[in-house]
């Protein structure tokens, strides 16, 4: 009971058993997302992100051995999944869909700012380079099923080049939002989608 008053008096907010642990852990992620987008992966404190989450350091060493392990675990629990469109009738419709729900995506400002320092990490350091690939082929796998329908539909070859065609449907915007910079607008995005249907519709027998 003394221990309880003494929390609501400080204003603190509960850590440890007070906190269900799924809650606290994905608290961490946030916080720890946070950090990153501030300072930069090198530049992380463990320190900060408990402080951040409202826990303590012991919550984090109960968890993760090393910043690089608390970093897969928290991509892999919150950073690989966007949702795929769900069936608009053509090609072009998907991929315009699939574009616009990227655009918010790469929009965030904190997703924006880690993106870059995590290439330039997974460069220089071989844990993080297998993370990088981990996030990029759990997007890949995630957009088989735009292909899949198109396939069913008569829209592209059974014999599509399947992995130019992945790399093609995000790399456009990705290139524009994160390498330049620019946010394309509701036309410039129509206008990358017809232009990625013709290049997988290109793309059949080329192998």
């Amino acid at each position: 009971m003394e221990r309880n008053r003494s929390v609501q008096k400080s204003g603190r907010k509960p850590s440890g058993a007070a906190v269900q642990s799924a809650e606290l852990t994905e608290a961490l992620y946030r916080a720890f997302f946070e950090e990153w987008a501030e300072r930069g992966f090198a530049a992380i404190s463990l320190e900060r992100v408990a402080a951040r989450a409202g826990a303590g350091k012991a919550a984090i060493y109960r968890r993760f051995a090393s910043h690089q392990e608390f970093a897969v675990a928290a991509v892999t629990a919150l950073g690989l999944t966007m949702a795929m469109p769900e069936d608009h009738g053509s090609l072009e419709a998907d991929v315009l869909s699939f574009l616009t729900r990227l655009r918010a995506v790469l929009r965030h400002p904190m997703i924006r700012r880690i993106l870059p320092d995590l290439h330039a990490e997974a460069a220089r350091s071989a844990s993080m380079r297998d993370l990088n690939t981990q996030v990029a082929k759990a997007r890949r796998e995630q957009a088989q099923v735009i292909l899949d329908r198109a396939i069913a539909r008569g829209e592209l070859d059974r014999d599509v080049d399947r992995d130019l065609a992945l790399d093609l449907l995000p790399a456009p915007l990705y290139w524009r939002m994160v390498v330049l910079g620019t946010t394309p607008t509701r036309g410039q995005l129509a206008t990358e989608a017809v232009a990625i249907v013709a290049a997988m519709k290109g793309s059949a027998g080329l192998r």
